[in-house]
């Protein structure tokens, strides 16, 4: 870790501290998959994932896994999420994120205000959804048995306030990533309640994880869109997308290079996720400059820069470096 991280920790520490089956869309391997691929190039054979099922993640580069997360530990992070909501408990590094929408109305300072709490790996009671053997043991299908936790999240998408603020724009998660190989890095994301179209579930274009990273920015849209959430440059909205529709418990898998995104709540109750991007430890940074990361290094450095006044000496990598944690493994590289 560079002394810029190192930085970056302590000063975190030092001021946040207080004084897949699918509906509505087929639900088989075969409905994308026509024919296997020459190799299997994005998974391992640990004897987790059925031979049918690495078929369809090699094709289509997500796999849903039905009821994996029990009630009983959902019940325990959404009560976590409450105390954090309320002030009950202070985070050194977290981040409380509000839609753009409900910023500027006059919701009280609860749960309805906070959209998605990020970075919560110093939370014991929310990371230990990163730790859930019944997770890692899928997780290990795709990067091997040295495991990373690099991004958590807990997303509380709210009712749309009439701008459509609540949607997020399509993309590819690799965009925010500066560490590579992506074939060594997915995201499990888990419904922590029923998800559906109504709401806002998870809408995935398949077979695009076998592409390039394309060029992110802020999409044009007319009630303004939330901080960093980048969707892909000159998106056409008439391609055909699959709805993941799931139940409490559900688990979905994806590629980093999977373009996805979410749709508007329609309902008048909030949609809740919880998430955690991983990497083999195996993997390594990279130098974004001169790339189409740029754009996302400059804003996170914007960030860092007002949050906790540091200069230019912090990077992308910098970031990430400080907050990833080993759950799985050895810790070889990242």
């Amino acid at each position: 870790m560079s002394r810029a991280a190192e930085r970056l920790r302590l000063l975190i520490n030092h001021l946040d501290r207080p004084p897949a089956t699918i509906t509505a869309a087929p639900t088989s391997a075969q409905a994308f998959s026509h024919g296997p691929p020459q190799r299997l190039r994005y998974t391992d054979d640990t004897e987790v994932l059925a031979p049918d099922q690495r078929l369809f993640y090699e094709k289509n580069g997500f796999i849903l896994i039905k009821n994996l997360v029990s009630d009983e530990d959902i019940n325990r992070f959404r009560k976590e999420f409450e105390r954090v909501c309320r002030g009950e408990v202070k985070i050194p590094g977290m981040v409380v994120m509000r839609d753009v929408a409900i910023v500027k109305s006059e919701f009280v300072p609860d749960q309805k205000a906070v959209s998605k709490l990020q970075d919560f790996q110093e939370d014991p009671e929310l990371f230990r959804y990163c730790s859930l053997p019944q997770i890692l043991k899928y997780v290990e299908c795709f990067t091997g048995p040295n495991i990373m936790a690099m991004h958590t999240m807990l997303i509380n998408k709210p009712p749309d306030a009439g701008k459509k603020t609540s949607r997020h724009p399509m993309h590819q998660d690799l965009h925010y990533f500066p560490f590579r190989p992506a074939d060594r890095i997915v995201c499990s994301w888990t419904a922590m309640e029923r998800v559906d179209r109504k709401n806002g579930c998870l809408v995935v274009l398949p077979e695009t994880h076998t592409s390039t990273l394309r060029e992110h920015d802020y999409p044009e849209w007319e009630g303004g869109v939330n901080k960093m959430y980048h969707g892909v440059r000159g998106y056409d909205p008439t391609l055909p997308g699959v709805h993941l529709e799931m139940e409490k418990g559900d688990t979905v898998f994806f590629h980093p290079l999977l373009i996805h995104g979410s749709g508007m709540n329609q309902t008048k109750g909030f949609r809740k996720a919880i998430s955690c991007h991983y990497a083999s430890s195996d993997c390594y940074y990279i130098d974004v400059k001169g790339t189409t990361q740029e754009n996302i290094e400059k804003e996170v450095k914007e960030i860092a820069a007002m949050k906790y006044n540091l200069g230019d000496e912090i990077t992308l990598k910098d970031t990430w470096a400080f907050k990833a944690r080993l759950v799985q493994g050895e810790r070889t590289s990242l």
